[in-house]
């Protein structure tokens, strides 16, 4: 797939990610009926018709490319082509009524996540990336930067800090770290770094893309909540891999760095128990 064509991809993306972003916010600070699914996560209104709406538009636009979603399961395309969708990441904030949820639209080319989009509905933020392209930082209705639809842009970029010293890490809930067996790993990353802080899914890598973080830590992740975020952190010069370091959006699991870091956290993950 050739830049042109990405290009058209990714406006597309984005395109759509507003149009659910936009759906969501109706739903939002409401009174919506909440669901549990076999994994007692829940689910809404919002997060099943944001991923109706997108899978909609793109059948409309790209009828012969699949699409996987977290909430309506994978249709097939005929061609190498997949859209992976998480219509609502962070369904526990929107829940609550807390504004760091995010639309995340990922595009996978021969197997590879080449393009994403995270989009906050409720904070008026992007962050959209796509191979060879570059990372950009959108912001709704601010000024200053290239201005599109509403929304102006500037470059995304991970942060210069190359010591843990000086670095915050981030994740979504350190009871996961324990539960599933990464809690010393934690402790050992989180007492290294200058502040630890709990920003969650989807958002805190769009605080790492953006330079704000410089360290994520998610020992369990879904392929939908990873395929947009790896080609939107690695555009703005960061790294996303599983925790051995290999560079994956598949691995049931992220670390998430600003490319300095990885090895010193590296280090860490895979040192022997001090216990």
């Amino acid at each position: 797939m050739d830049s042109a064509q990405l290009r058209e991809i990714l406006a597309f993306a984005r395109d759509a990610a507003i149009a659910a972003g936009e759906f969501t916010l109706r739903h939002f600070h409401r009174d919506v009926s909440i669901e549990y699914k076999a994994d007692q996560s829940p689910v809404t209104i919002a997060d099943r018709g944001a991923e109706e709406l997108l899978r909609e538009r793109i059948a409309r636009a790209f009828p012969s490319h699949g699409i996987l979603g977290e909430e309506f399961g994978e249709t097939r395309g005929r061609d190498p082509a997949r859209w992976i969708l998480d219509p609502v990441d962070g369904t526990y904030s929107f829940v609550r009524g807390v504004p760091l949820y995010c639309n995340l639209i990922g595009f996978e080319w021969q197997g590879e996540a080449v393009a994403g989009v995270i989009h906050m509905p409720a904070l008026g933020e992007m962050v959209v990336g796509a191979r060879g392209l570059g990372a950009s930082w959108c912001v709704r209705g601010s000024h200053g930067g290239g201005s599109r639809g509403g929304w102006t842009e500037r470059p995304a970029r991970v942060s210069d800090v190359r010591e843990l010293s000086q670095a915050c890490v981030i994740a979504t809930g350190v009871k996961n770290q324990y539960k599933f067996g990464r809690g010393a790993i934690w402790e050992r990353v989180m007492h290294a770094c200058q502040a630890d802080r709990g920003w969650s899914d989807g958002y805190a890598y769009a605080l790492l893309a953006t330079g704000r973080v410089e360290v994520v830590l998610d020992p369990k992740m879904a392929i939908w909540d990873t395929a947009a975020l790896l080609p939107v952190v690695t555009e703005a010069g960061g790294t996303i891999t599983d925790w051995t370091g290999r560079p994956t959006h598949d691995g049931g699991e992220a670390i998430g760095t600003n490319g300095h870091l990885l090895d010193h956290v590296m280090e860490m993950a895979t040192k022997k128990s001090d216990k």
